[in-house]
């Protein structure tokens, strides 16, 4: 047996490659380096830009790696005009429904939260779905949702725009811990300057005529 092929049936098979089963078809081959030539009776395929002996194949499929992620993000938006829909007999269940919601589509919804006029969600973003689909699906769905909940809130609305901000995982329970207290947090400071506070911090620019809807 020619040495390329001695050593070849030593090799280990290898997932995702083109593997060797007979040599039968191997006469003739001097040689199958990356960037040379093989020989001139010999039949070749090109896997990538190296030759590879005109042989018998077979692929060996294997699952794909995994792809892991980490990402926190705290978002905020208010009612339209930041009307004051969401009192205590219909905030418990909104919160509900826009957790579930988020873990439907592969989001863990660490803590939901918020006052009258406005939520702020912690959520840890799947893999497989944007920012901007998450809480375009969030909003539209639990729009919907309370509409049905009885004529009081038939004309109910989101605001269009919204924050998002990026959290480290350190920074999870200080995130946690200020959406429990939002109650509190509310007592002396409105919506508005609360947002402007957030824009400023996480050091996003921003044009006060295109904040609020």
């Amino acid at each position: 047996m020619p040495t390329l092929l001695r050593q070849a049936s030593r090799l280990p098979l290898e997932f995702g490659h083109l593997i060797r089963l007979r040599w039968r078809e191997a006469k003739g081959l001097t040689h199958t380096s990356p960037g040379q030539r093989p020989g001139k009776k010999q039949r070749n395929f090109i896997e990538g830009q190296r030759p590879v002996s005109y042989l018998d194949f077979k692929i060996l499929i294997t699952p794909m790696p995994q792809s892991l992620s980490q990402v926190i993000v705290h978002i905020v938006f208010s009612t339209k005009d930041r009307r004051k829909w969401l009192d205590t007999a219909i905030s418990p269940r909104m919160h509900a429904y826009l957790a579930t919601v988020c873990r439907d589509h592969d989001c863990e919804a660490y803590r939901v939260g918020g006052v009258v006029d406005h939520v702020h969600l912690a959520v840890r973003l799947g893999r497989t779905i944007s920012q901007a689909d998450l809480i375009e699906t969030i909003k539209t769905s639990s729009s919907a949702w309370i509409k049905k909940q009885g004529n009081a809130h038939r004309s109910f609305f989101w605001q269009r725009g919204y924050g998002a901000f990026s959290v480290g995982f350190s920074q999870l329970d200080s995130l946690l811990h200020y959406i429990d207290t939002q109650e509190e947090h509310h007592r002396t400071k409105p919506f508005q300057e609360e947002y402007r506070e957030l824009l400023r911090k996480y050091h996003v620019e921003f044009d006060e005529r295109y904040v609020w809807d």
